[in-house]
């Protein structure tokens, strides 16, 4: 029996191997291998064979990890912020996907019940595919990558109500099915309940307290158990293991760890991930493919077109630019891997009749196979039907680009409001120079605007958002964060907006310089220990600012050891390393309401120099006050900009708002 195993996984392991070596000199994505494999070692095809039932046992545990990598990145705020695209959009994708095919499907000859079902399996959108892709291909940050991650996590929520309905819908009686759908939905509402309560009181002290002990083992066996059990949680409750292990995600990207958690869980991610797509591959069976060739591929191609256009025309009824909305499109038009789990319940409650179900497998297999190539060439295939059928282009609505944040012209625009970016905007604000700044860490943009500081949430990487900060009248632009897909993004974008502009890009070493001079940077800064001071040389001089004087404030800098470059907002994901040791001070605002204890009250008489913290900012009614006087006396409404390490800060807020210290 051990020989046997063994004699199998060997025999797995040597052609996944061969045939990924092909596809990757090949160019081929390396999920299409994956399938190609299963479809090679099936017991429907000849030659080898491997066990079936023990590979889709194993493989369902790679959709739980890769469902838990992407809560990983959607946090519960973040989600929040997209409740209206989630809700809209997704519900709008999903029901009228299902009502189009099940009609096209009736009107075909098949019975509703039928037509019900397919409609809902084509409605599915492979969430693996499509992450994996943009993911390799560097746009899972852009908009239409977020979007479509977005919208297709979505989906799998929505798998949760289909697999209640499919096998009732035998039954006669609506109250029956209607009751069904609500104890499935009333289980899905307690397990999120449960997971957000219970994770949020729990995960963050268990994984300090791993991390204390700085061995990599135990926090990698922490994070497999934590995935796990909430996965085993919602699998109790009826519901699908992914789901749970996606809120699981979720809890876990609010702390101080997740970087580290996502780091942890790729390894078992991406081998269990490929052994998913196997097992799908195994799924196929090509005997019946002389009978159905013709279906099935009219079938893939009926649910990549159909797809394809509902997804734009509803993402383009939202607001959103023509070619962001087709780009969305392409993204989501693949069917997906909940569809064949849907399919597979039709079959076991004798819903719909094998040979259709075949044609419905293989249409959403073809329809894997095509899309990979589809959303890899997203972007020219977009701009070439943008060409033929040009279309105004608006402003992304949650693109917090309000108010509106274009100063007017000769403004300078800085991408990335990190260490870097910071330093650069406070020369800028001492010489009076008009700048906006642009960054997709919402934690950094609230801030930095409640401190009063022109900084928006956005991607700086999308032609749409670029134009939306006025580049094309813009004086400046730099670059200050270190993401190399995104600034050689950002670089051809700027330069097809405006060719003329100065653009000052920093990158982290010499390696890249000749490859982002070529991308269009007017000046590349490799990070040294003074790549901040350097960056801001750069641009005080094509402001016009005089030499003498930015010599002046350089050398003023140095002589204050660096005070200014001190003053950072830092998102909370980087506060701390495992341990819970403060990696540097930071600076933090504290609106004071009318209950607060320190209205009323002077900057000496609350001490909060003697505390470790210093305000070298003060926010009253909209005006930025630097250095504010230490007889000061605070007012309702005001907005205190702190310095001081993260216990310093959490002290000093307590005593300024009465709210007990974090």
């Amino acid at each position: 029996m051990l020989q046997e195993t063994l004699t199998q996984i060997l025999l797995l392991l040597g052609v996944t191997i061969a045939i990924l070596l092909v596809f990757r000199r090949l160019g081929v994505p390396g999920s299409l291998g994956f399938l190609v494999v299963g479809i090679m070692l099936s017991t429907k095809t000849a030659g080898p064979a491997i066990q079936t039932e023990a590979i889709a046992t194993i493989a369902e545990f790679g959709i739980v990890f890769l469902l838990f990598s992407i809560g990983l990145g959607f946090s519960v705020s973040h989600i929040y912020a997209l409740r209206h695209t989630i809700l809209k959009l997704g519900t709008a994708q999903v029901v009228l996907t299902t009502a189009m095919v099940a009609a096209l499907a009736w009107l075909m000859g098949l019975s509703a019940i039928t037509a019900f079902v397919i409609g809902a399996i084509f409605a599915q959108s492979s969430t693996t595919v499509i992450v994996k892709q943009l993911i390799d291909q560097g746009e899972n940050a852009t908009r239409h990558g977020r979007l479509g991650t977005t919208m297709s996590v979505f989906q799998d929520i929505t798998a949760v109500p289909f697999v209640v309905i499919i096998p009732v819908l035998g039954v006669a009686a609506t109250q029956e099915i209607a009751g069904e759908l609500a104890v499935a939905l009333l289980k899905a509402a307690l397990a999120f309940g449960a997971v957000l309560v219970i994770g949020r009181w729990l995960l963050r002290p268990l994984f300090q307290l791993v991390a204390r002990d700085r061995s990599l083992e135990l926090f990698t066996l922490t994070v497999l158990f934590v995935s796990l059990a909430a996965a085993y949680a919602t699998k109790s409750l009826g519901l699908s293991m992914a789901f749970g292990a996606f809120l699981a995600g979720m809890v876990l990207a609010e702390t101080e760890f997740r970087h580290q958690v996502e780091s942890a869980i790729r390894p078992f991610r991406d081998v269990l991930l490929g052994l998913f797509f196997v097992s799908i591959g195994m799924l196929v069976d090509p005997s019946l493919l002389p009978d159905i060739w013709m279906q099935a591929i009219g079938g893939a191609l009926a649910l990549l077109l159909i797809k394809l256009l509902l997804v734009t025309v509803i993402v383009r009824a939202s607001g959103l630019d023509f070619q962001t909305a087709l780009r969305t499109g392409m993204v989501l038009a693949v069917g997906g891997e909940f569809g064949f789990a849907l399919l597979a319940l039709a079959l076991q409650g004798n819903v719909i009749d094998g040979q259709i179900a075949q044609i419905v497998l293989n249409s959403v297999f073809f329809s894997m196979l095509l899309a990979p190539f589809l959303i890899k060439f997203n972007q020219p295939l977009a701009r070439a039907v943008c060409r033929a059928l040009p279309a105004p282009k608006e402003v992304d609505p949650s693109v917090e680009v309000a108010e509106p944040p274009v100063p007017g012209s000769n403004h300078v625009i800085i991408c990335g409001y990190g260490r870097i970016g910071q330093t650069v905007s406070r020369f800028l604000e001492k010489e009076g120079i008009e700048m906006i700044a642009l960054d997709i860490d919402p934690s950094i943009v609230r801030e930095a605007r409640l401190a009063g500081q022109p900084v928006f949430f956005g991607d700086s990487s999308e032609a749409s958002v670029l134009e939306s900060a006025g580049l094309a009248s813009a004086s400046l632009m730099i670059i200050a964060h270190d993401d190399l897909t995104a600034t050689l993004r950002a670089l051809r974008n700027a330069r097809s907006i405006n060719p003329e502009v100065p653009i000052v890009v920093r990158t982290r070493d010499e390696l890249h310089v000749s490859e982002l001079r070529e991308a269009g940077a007017t000046e590349v800064i490799p990070e040294t220990l003074e790549a901040g001071m350097m960056i801001a040389w750069h641009a005080l001089v094509v402001m016009d600012v005089p030499f003498e004087r930015v010599a002046v404030h350089l050398e003023n800098q140095r002589s204050d050891r660096y005070e200014m470059v001190r003053q950072l907002f830092r998102s909370k994901i980087s506060l701390r390393l495992p341990g819970g040791r403060d990696v540097s001070e930071r600076l933090h605002s504290v609106v004071l309401t009318s209950d607060c204890p320190a209205v009323g009250r002077t900057l000496q008489e609350l001490a909060l120099e003697s505390r470790g913290v210093s305000v070298p900012t003060l926010v009253r009614q909209g005006k930025r006050h630097a250095d504010p006087t230490p007889d000061e006396e605070l007012q309702a409404g005001d907005v205190l900009v702190l310095l001081g390490s993260d216990e310093d800060l959490d002290r000093a807020e307590s005593r300024l708002t009465g709210s007990p210290p974090d």
